[in-house]
C-alpha cells in the first residue's frame, strides 16, 4: 500500500468554464474530453497511478452531468445487449476502475473555497489532496505528498512553469535561427494545483462564507509562513479555452500524452 492509498482526492468541478463556452453551454468542463473520456477522468486516472481511490468531486454547475456519468459508468464503458421487457446484459467489461467516487453538490455560483470547506465532513483523514477539475500533469504525487510531510506546514500548493502564449524566436543577424511554438517559460511560477491541505487549513472560513481557494484560504497560509510549495518542473497543461483543448487531444491522437503516467507504465512493463 502507498502513503497516499489511504488520502482522498477532493477535485473543483463546479465552475461555469465560460471561456471554454464551445463546449461547455452544456455540459460542466470537467466532461470536455480528451481522447473520447473527459478530462476529469484523466485527472482520476493520474491519482490512482499513485495508489489514491477515493475521491470527492465538488459539484455545482450543471452537476447532473456528472453524477449521469458515474451513475452509468459501466454502461458508458462496456459493450452491451439490451433485451427489451427483459435485463440488460453486459458482455465486455470495457473498464477495471476501482474508484469510490463521493458526488458532492457545493452550489451552482459558490468559489472554490467554499466548495471544499462543505465537503470537509466526508475527509476521513485530515490531510487530503486537491486539484482543479481543468488541468493535466505528469506531477510526481508521491514526490509532492513528501515535501508536504518534511515541511511541517498546513499546506502545499505545487508550482510550474506554464507555455508562453506566443511563440519564442531565436534571432540572429536579421534571421530567425530557431522558431519554438509556444515553448516552456524559464522564469516564473504559478499555481498549478495538485495540493496537499490539512482540514485546519479551512478553520477561518465559516459555513455560510462564499470565499475562494486562492484568496482566502492560500494567501492567508502564505502570510503565515504555513504554505510549502513543491516545483515540479515537467508537463503542466491547463484547459481554459478551445485552443487548449484542441492541443490536449491533438497530443493524445499523437501519443505524446504526458499526463497519462499509467499508460505509460504498462507500456515499459
Amino acid at each position: 500500500m502507498t502513503a497516499l492509498a489511504k488520502l482522498t482526492a477532493v477535485i473543483l468541478c463546479g465552475g461555469l468554464g465560460t471561456r471554454l463556452r464551445e463546449e461547455t453551454e452544456f455540459k460542466p468542463k470537467p466532461m470536455v474530453e480528451i481522447g473520447g473520456r473527459p478530462i476529469v477522468w484523466h485527472i482520476m486516472k493520474h491519482y490512482r497511478h499513485y495508489g489514491v481511490r477515493n475521491f470527492i468531486l465538488c459539484l455545482g454547475y450543471k452537476g447532473d452531468v456528472i453524477r449521469n456519468y458515474f451513475l452509468n459508468y459501466p454502461l458508458y464503458n462496456s459493450d452491451f445487449v439490451v433485451e427489451l421487457g427483459g435485463d440488460v446484459r453486459t458482455l465486455t467489461n470495457g473498464y477495471n476502475e476501482d474508484w469510490r467516487v463521493t458526488l458532492a453538490e457545493t452550489g451552482r455560483d459558490s468559489q472554490t473555497g467554499s466548495r471544499i470547506k462543505k465537503i470537509l465532513r466526508y475527509l476521513d483523514s485530515d490531510t487530503f489532496l486537491a486539484t482543479y477539475g481543468d488541468g493535466l500533469s505528469d506531477v510526481d504525487l508521491d514526490m509532492l505528498y513528501a515535501h508536504h510531510r518534511a515541511s511541517g506546514r498546513l499546506g502545499t500548493v505545487t508550482a510550474v512553469r506554464p507555455s508562453s502564449r506566443f511563440g519564442e524566436l531565436a534571432i540572429d543577424g536579421g534571421l530567425v535561427k530557431r522558431f519554438r511554438e509556444k515553448p516552456q517559460v524559464t522564469e516564473g511560477w504559478i499555481n498549478g494545483g495538485f495540493f496537499v491541505l490539512d482540514k485546519r487549513a479551512f478553520d477561518r472560513v465559516r459555513p455560510s462564507d462564499d470565499v475562494s481557494l486562492e484568496e482566502a484560504v492560500l494567501e492567508t497560509l502564505a502570510a503565515e509562513t504555513q504554505l510549502a510549495v513543491y516545483q515540479h518542473r515537467g508537463f503542466w497543461q491547463s484547459m481554459d479555452t478551445y485552443r487548449e483543448m484542441q492541443l490536449l487531444n491533438d497530443m493524445y491522437s499523437a501519443g505524446r500524452a504526458p499526463w497519462t503516467v499509467w499508460e505509460q507504465k504498462k507500456l515499459s512493463a
